[in-house]
């Protein structure tokens, strides 16, 4: 049993030593690991006078250390030293006094969301820290990992919420977004700063700098790229950090942060150009916004908490408006409760300082409870398709149309190419003869080019393209050194269901990836080949086939639909089978086949390697959609809460797909659009994000600092927790999460029946609302009052009772909907799991 409280560590801690320092049992006490340390003392950040938020406006200080005269960012080099804050001498002084005499390293002094630091220590020093009186708490880290051209359209951006703002170039202006990730390519034009005819200030309220090394020289920073510092230390101590493919600077070596930047404040009308075909022009969904980035994740090993906490509590100390975060933790945090661990502990610091956070859901969909993003001041998305698909197809000589992938230029439309196998083109050379994956067509050099010329080259693409031993590119480049007429890549039987991305060719090209159209490929190729009677030797290659070409995008096919990967609720709230009273995620947005920047030396996709932009997928690319949408609402609404803008995302979200059929949810990794059905609110939170709508959502459901505090301080047996994470005490009233003011409802054991509350707000005009709902199955619902009018400003109270009508311990679900007489539609879901109905038996 894990003994939480403030030696917050207990047996995992001495597992997790094991595991990661490879430590023997009679050794783990002295081996050194990298806790974070909390002290009772508040942070700054929770010092009302300190926060950033006074008459709708940010105001942090003074701002004079910030910027000078708030029109370019600050510089600084990493061997830049001021004077030591006092909080870090306090820190260094507890070192001191604690571990008198004895070898430590403390990594980063937290500042302004925590109070506290990260130190490299041994377990007996962790223990000893543990019982200083000024420690609240000592928990061991842990590591995390990383979980558009078209979007702006699909989501309707042009004539709704630009136009709302007054255009492309003005949307997300005096907002900035900072971005957790793998760091940020300064030199991509999404992020230029030009703007000739038009003024784009550095908003007055961020204080941030520009950190200067030689991958990040000075001058990376401009009015745009308001930001960028990178967060290490944990890594480092640990002896992975590779300086050749990590950067020691905020630079992007995995092109992960780049992609997702853009994606969120990318410049408007940036032309898509990716192995050398044009894609369109790509932007961001608030344009206008700026970016800070704090580079805490890195190609070679994911990134540490430590090292995340630090750069959340820098950006909130600099005063950025949003963080997005496209990480997730790499397992379910231990102890009480989900939420109680270092990273979201932070964010709810970050929300009290009016931050609003965005996470990604996590990849490790479609199972039930695979959702990594876990508390309700985090405002989780997932993924989603959108109506932009790539196609290609073969046409073979027997006229047998085969589709597959590839962002490949056809062949000549009027002409038919032989097709030839690579391993019936094999040079007579030992090399060839010895090579186990010959017919993967990665050397040149085991081929005979007369024999290849002119032709269509057929490769196999096995288990070793999805390892990332094998890949196209080099393929490519085989047919391209053989003077091939395009690529053939055909799947090996033993790739099972593996999901393939649109993959960029120079050359005509195209991959089949369903291992049946494989077979019957590969049937008509060898029964085309003519082969001399006594030696069975190959005279002539008869099959024939020309490829359509896939660079064109097609529209309109059934959109959106919950992917596969897209992690799903219900909400865990610990490590037992308990789900939590919160709906998670939050949101669906497009994170599909998603064009955006890619870093000049990016190294996550081999396929993109040396492009300035890429097609990625997963709930990373989700989660910006949000974040830059976010930052039109706060520019609309500068004195929105967190809670407000996530209300507002939430209650007018889609629930149909562009046909008006009901969104639907892919149910498995193997051919995932043959197991799919309609989405619930576990898969996809209240719908589909609804750009236009969440900029006019009539009436929005807030909640504060305090009462997500109260809401934790519920939790059984949380109280010393609560104390140490945040130094709040709880003895006041406390909240059930079903009480909490969310824009949604979610009662995971509803035993006979329940009434909860929720208050609605308007922010609209005067406007009568009557309201409607549809229980879940095997519940009743009642909600007062039916029809209520309200007041720009007014408040006003809703009463749901839910009663149990049978007994289940199937999730069903309902909706309320609040619809205003000036066109208002606010829709609340409702999710109840285990129903326990009233027992009318008598004996």
């Amino acid at each position: 049993m894990l003994m939480e409280g403030r030696w917050g560590v207990g047996f995992w801690g001495v597992m997790l030593c094991l595991a990661v320092f490879g430590c023997a049992q009679g050794d783990a006490y002295n081996v050194t690991a990298v806790y974070i340390v909390t002290l009772k003392q508040a942070p700054a950040s929770h010092f009302y006078d300190e926060l950033r938020v006074k008459k709708g406006h940010h105001v942090k200080g003074n701002g004079s250390e910030g910027m000078s005269r708030f029109d370019k960012p600050r510089n600084t080099s990493r061997t830049d030293r001021g004077h030591k804050p006092y909080v870090d001498r306090v820190h260094d002084s507890l070192l001191k006094r604690a571990l008198r005499g004895e070898t430590y390293l403390k990594l980063y002094s937290y500042r302004y969301l925590i109070n506290g630091f990260a130190v490299l220590v041994t377990q007996q020093q962790a223990y000893k820290l543990s019982t200083r009186r000024e420690v609240s708490n000592v928990v061991l880290d842990f590591s995390v990992r990383t979980a558009t051209t078209h979007t702006p359209q699909f989501l309707g951006l042009p004539q709704g919420a630009w136009a709302q703002e007054g255009g492309f170039d003005t949307a997300g202006e005096g907002v900035v977004i900072g971005f957790i990730d793998t760091g940020i390519d300064p030199t991509h034009p999404s992020f230029s700063d030009y703007t000739p005819d038009k003024p784009y200030p550095v908003p007055q309220h961020f204080t941030g700098i520009c950190e200067v090394t030689r991958d990040f020289p000075s001058g990376s920073c401009n009015r745009k790229l308001v930001g960028a510092r990178h967060f290490a230390a944990s890594a480092i101590t640990r002896g992975i950090f590779n300086a050749t493919q990590d950067y020691a600077s905020p630079f992007d070596g995995d092109g992960h942060g780049t992609h997702t930047a853009s994606i969120a404040a990318g410049n408007h009308g940036i032309e898509v150009v990716v192995a050398g075909h044009t894609f369109g022009n790509a932007s961001g969904m608030a344009p206008r916004s700026h970016v800070a980035v704090y580079k805490a994740l890195y190609k070679s090993f994911g990134g540490f908490a430590a090292d995340v906490v630090a750069a959340i509590d820098q950006a909130a100390q600099d005063g950025v408006d949003i963080i997005s975060l496209s990480i997730t933790p790499n397992r379910r945090p231990p102890g009480i409760a989900t939420f109680f661990n270092p990273i979201d502990m932070a964010l709810l610091s970050a929300v009290k300082a009016e931050i609003f956070v965005v996470q990604a859901a996590g990849n490790t969909g479609p199972s039930p409870r695979s959702v990594s993003s876990f508390s309700p001041w985090i405002f989780t998305v997932g993924a989603a398709t959108h109506d932009r698909t790539y196609s290609n197809s073969i046409v073979l000589g027997n006229n047998i149309t085969i589709s597959g992938v590839g962002l490949a230029p056809g062949t000549d439309e009027d002409s038919m190419y032989t097709l030839v196998s690579a391993i019936h083109a094999l040079n007579t050379t030992t090399a060839a003869a010895n090579d186990l994956y010959v017919s993967e067509c990665q050397d040149a050099s085991n081929f005979n080019q007369s024999v290849v010329k002119g032709n269509l080259l057929i490769c196999s693409y096995s288990i070793r393209f999805v390892l990332g031993l094998s890949t196209i590119k080099q393929a490519l480049e085989t047919a391209d050194n053989l003077s091939a007429a395009g690529v053939v890549f055909y799947m090996d039987p033993y790739v099972i269901g593996f999901q393939l991305n649109p993959v960029p060719m120079r050359i005509p090209g195209i991959i089949i990836p369903s291992p049946d159209d494989s077979k019957i490929f590969l049937h008509y190729y060898n029964s085309s080949l003519v082969r001399d009677d006594s030696s069975k030797k190959i005279v002539k290659f008869g099959g024939l086939a020309s490829v359509s070409g896939g660079i064109k995008a097609n529209f309109g096919h059934s959109a959106p639909k919950v992917m596969y990967y897209s992690a799903r609720g219900p909400d865990p709230e610990d490590n037992s089978l308990d789900n939590a009273d919160i709906l998670k995620p939050n949101v669906v947005a497009p994170g599909n086949f998603i064009w955006s920047a890619w870093s000049s030396r990016g190294l996550d996709s081999v396929e993109f390697r040396g492009e300035s932009f890429a097609m990625m997928s997963g709930t990373s690319m989700a989660a910006p959609h949000i974040a830059g949408l976010a930052a039109l609402i706060k520019q609309k609404f500068p004195s929105f809460s967190p809670s407000a803008i996530g209300s507002a995302l939430s209650t007018t979200a889609s629930l149909n797909d562009q046909k008006g059929g009901p969104i639907m949810a892919q149910r498995a990794y193997t051919n995932p659009d043959a197991n799919q059905s309609p989405a619930t609110p576990f898969d996809m939170g209240s719908g589909f994000v609804n750009a236009t709508g969440a900029l006019d959502p009539g009436l929005i459901l807030d909640s504060g600092y305090d009462d997500y505090i109260s809401f934790l301080c519920g939790i059984n047996g949380s109280s010393p927790v609560v104390l140490n994470y945040t130094g709040a005490s709880c003895g006041g009233p406390t909240l059930n999460a079903t009480d909490l003011n969310l824009p949604s409802i979610t009662v995971s054991k509803l035993n006979q029946s329940v009434t909860v509350q929720r208050v609605v707000t308007n922010v609209g005009g005067n406007e009568t609302y009557s309201v409607g709902w549809s229980a879940p199955y095997g519940a009743s619902v009642k909600v007062t009052p039916a029809h209520f009018s309200i007041g720009g400003g007014e408040k006003q109270v809703l009463s749901v009772f839910i009663s149990a009508t049978m007994n289940s311990s199937v999730a069903s679900y309902g909706r309320i909907g609040l619809f205003g007489n000036q066109g208002h539609l606010v829709n609340i879901p409702l999710s109840v799991i285990l129903k326990i109905s009233y027992n009318n038996t008598t004996g």
